[in-house]
């Protein structure tokens, strides 16, 4: 049911399209006052950026939260500056997704391959990595598959490490595939503008 009901609350949305520096850009507002945001490569129609913004409890607009894309970056003030000067090093974990996979790129982690442990927790619907070296930790979900109420299988699961960057690689499931495309299609009939936007609400 909650599947029909993630489809039903796309198609009821009111979209937005805008075509803007070679992206297909579509904001959506749903009837709870949630907003999210895609931006898609208008070559390949490749999934760029998905972001979501909420209301606060006292009905303000939040800040935008980034799922698919590079992390966004707070302007910081110069002695702030200061006081971050060593976290240029740190890891940065951001979701880039290919149209076969979803997928995560962590920075910054100058390891071998065989120090990392990629594994999938089904009971927790997580993805853990781990370091042998117990240098690095991080436990992270795949809303998608939680909106389809889509299981996780340990056999989709991949990673490779390179340039102190560890890739690990979900293989998307059939529904996800056959949803991607079926939503592509509705989205190239929106009639979006390079000068403005124009709300084009599909039923």
């Amino acid at each position: 049911m909650a599947v029909q009901n993630w489809i039903d609350n796309l198609k009821s949305s009111t979209k937005t399209a805008l075509i803007h520096d070679a992206r297909r850009k579509i904001h959506y507002l749903f009837a709870d006052g949630k907003e999210m945001a895609e931006e898609y490569d208008l070559r390949t129609d490749e999934l760029i950026v998905r972001k979501w913004r909420h209301k606060n409890t006292l009905g303000a607009q939040g800040q935008w939260e980034v799922e698919v894309g590079e992390p966004l970056v707070c302007p910081v003030t110069s002695t702030e500056a200061e006081m971050l000067k060593e976290s240029c090093s740190n890891p940065v974990f951001m979701r880039k997704d290919t149209k076969s996979s979803f997928q995560w790129r962590i920075r910054n982690l100058p390891y071998s391959k065989d120090v990392f442990n990629v594994s999938v927790q089904p009971p927790e619907r997580l993805i853990v990595i781990k370091t042998s070296n117990k240098k690095y930790y991080k436990k992270f979900g795949i809303p998608d598959l939680d909106r389809m109420q889509l299981p996780l299988d340990n056999s989709a699961l991949n990673f490779t490490h390179a340039n102190n960057t560890l890739i690990v690689s979900y293989k998307k499931p059939k529904d996800i595939l056959s949803f991607e495309q079926e939503l592509m299609k509705e989205l190239k009939k929106l009639k979006g503008t390079s000068e403005g936007d124009i709300d084009c609400k599909t039923q």
